[in-house]
């Protein structure tokens, strides 16, 4: 690699420790490297390798297609065209959502290596390898359903462009992403429906009206209980960031972890800030209020007591039975999930995955 002189790169950070989660018998790490150009010219990254910074093992690498999978070259959501270079004062971020094999542990430590083109003036490729980063001791918190029964299909995917994980919010000076882990859960039927009507009616999905539950004992540290749902699921939806999450509950769960709810039925909420919840206490119930596409609830956990005031933690469900999932987020209330075909439908302190079909003791 021809590489000679002083040679201007990227800043290379990751801002929040990457913490295992277990889904389906792996340790994954969701996390970010965030790649800031304070050159004059712009930068092109062309390969991207995640290695383990005691031995030196590559872990990942991702270039072409899966590099351009894997990195919003815009930085903080100002789109820019694919394969486009990262401009001077922007920057990339590389979401990673590393697995590991089953009975394989994550490293204790990471480290970056960025092969990178300055596109003005030399055609050669520079490289770049940042610090060690600290992989966080702490296992992700286990915690009750915050549902009953099911099954419910827990919709998220990392992929997605304005899907949860990579959405960034600057709010109260910081950027964070709170919904790194977030999952919007709707009920389903034997057959995939949502509903076994076609009223439209919001009333008429299974998820609302459902009892939403308390993951842990905790204490109340905000509620919102007075924004009015919209009648039919074909209703325009236009809401700002205040009212966005519709209505809500979030639980501090102590430790600085705080569990959030939202998109609550109006009226439904049972709780008052201040007020000692019990774990499994219903709390609220499932409705369509806020910027949900169907009633659902949208739950998360983060490091903050508002919706997008903290950064997204991950969590697990003590217990459940993961009957099967879907390819693709279309066939979700069209067609039945495809059944898990392994034997192993009960599952202990994981996350479920990410279009996923699961029951909850009831």
């Amino acid at each position: 690699m021809a590489q000679s002189g002083i040679q201007e790169s990227f800043d290379l950070s990751v801002p929040v420790p990457p913490t295992p989660v277990a889904i389906d018998g792996q340790a994954r790490l969701f996390y970010e490297l965030h790649l800031a150009n304070f050159s004059r010219r712009p930068l092109d990254p062309v390969r991207v390798e995640v290695l383990d910074a005691a031995s030196g093992k590559a872990l990942a690498a991702f270039e072409g297609e899966a590099l351009e999978r894997q990195l919003d070259r815009s930085g903080l959501q100002w789109r820019a065209e694919a394969l486009a270079p990262i401009e001077p004062g922007r920057r990339g971020i590389v979401f990673f959502e590393l697995a590991f094999p089953p009975g394989e542990s994550a490293p204790r430590a990471l480290r970056h290596r960025v092969d990178y083109r300055a596109v003005e003036g030399e055609a050669s490729i520079a490289q770049v390898e940042g610090a060690p980063v600290a992989v966080a001791g702490d296992v992700a918190m286990a915690l009750g359903p915050p549902l009953r029964g099911g099954p419910w299909v827990a919709i998220y995917d990392p992929a997605w462009e304005r899907g949860h994980r990579r959405v960034i919010y600057a709010i109260d000076g910081k950027a964070r992403m709170p919904g790194r882990f977030a999952v919007d859960w709707v009920k389903l039927d034997a057959d995939g429906r949502k509903s076994d009507r076609s009223s439209g009616l919001a009333g008429d999905a299974y998820s609302h009206g459902e009892d939403v539950l308390a993951v842990a004992d905790g204490v109340v540290a905000d509620v919102r209980n007075d924004l009015p749902e919209r009648r039919r699921l074909g209703e325009r939806s236009d809401h700002s960031l205040d009212t966005g999450s519709g209505n809500f509950v979030s639980l501090d769960l102590g430790g600085g972890r705080f569990a959030f709810y939202g998109h609550l039925r109006p009226g439904s909420v049972r709780v008052a800030p201040g007020q000692r919840v019990r774990k499994g206490q219903k709390i609220a119930e499932v409705g369509f209020t806020g910027s949900a596409s169907d009633p659902q609830l949208h739950f998360n956990l983060a490091d903050g007591p508002t919706a997008l005031g903290g950064e997204g933690l991950p969590f697990a469900i003590e217990r459940f039975r993961a009957l099967g999932g879907y390819e693709s987020i279309d066939g979700v209330g069209k067609t039945p999930w495809t059944p898990r075909s392994d034997g192993q439908e009960v599952r202990q302190r994981e996350l479920p995955a990410g279009i996923s079909v699961v029951v909850f003791p009831d």
